[in-house]
């Protein structure tokens, strides 16, 4: 019999998360991990197995508490590319006030190309952007919103590559104002134009 977990999953999981966020998948050790999640290390590796386990545990969690929590705030399909635009620009504030960036990015720059930890995890967070970024994209088409001359396709592949630039920049502490206008520029050019033909 499976013994049901004496903590809030939840509460554990966004601790492990933000820990992971702040200071990468090798800046963390079990101490920071007991203290971001209020729970023993015994108690963590009995629930996710290893450090892997919880890391993977809390990137599953950050890709439903925060991406698409995102995602369905600022881009839902009703919104359109108006929804996108949106969603780039709220890039550039944390929530919470932190820079501690996307956690698919820094694995992504972190990992590398070890499919050990990338393929279960920034791979997977890239998709769902790039999927995101095609659907819209594909329907603006069909609603004659997309400026034309505009290839869904490649174009959701260039937004996957701003998304991310955005990001490293954002944690980087670059200028925001130019961000914005990065970001502005892209979209004026995907949106179309009443004399667009």
């Amino acid at each position: 019999m499976v013994r049901a977990r004496a903590f809030d999953e939840d509460t554990v999981l966004t601790g492990a998360m933000q820990a992971f966020r702040r200071s990468g998948y090798a800046g963390v050790a079990v101490p920071a991990l007991e203290a971001a999640t209020g729970i023993s290390s015994g108690s963590l590796y009995n629930a996710y197995g290893d450090k892997r386990g919880i890391f993977l545990a809390a990137f599953e969690h950050y890709l439903k508490a925060v991406l698409e929590a995102r995602i369905a705030r600022f881009a839902s399909p009703s919104q359109g590319l108006s929804g996108l635009r949106q969603l780039f620009l709220s890039l550039l504030r944390e929530p919470d006030g932190e820079k501690s960036g996307c956690l698919i990015t820094n694995a992504a720059i972190e990992f590398g190309a070890d499919d050990a930890m990338t393929g279960p995890t920034a791979r997977k967070g890239f998709d769902i952007l790039e999927r995101l970024f095609l659907d819209r994209l594909t329907a603006a088409k069909s609603l004659g919103k997309l400026s034309s001359g505009v290839d869904p396709k490649s174009a959701s592949t260039r937004l996957l590559a701003l998304y991310q630039g955005v990001l490293v920049l954002v944690r980087g502490g670059h200028e925001t104002t130019k961000i914005r206008r990065a970001i502005t520029g892209e979209f004026d050019h995907l949106e179309r134009k009443t004399n667009d033909t």
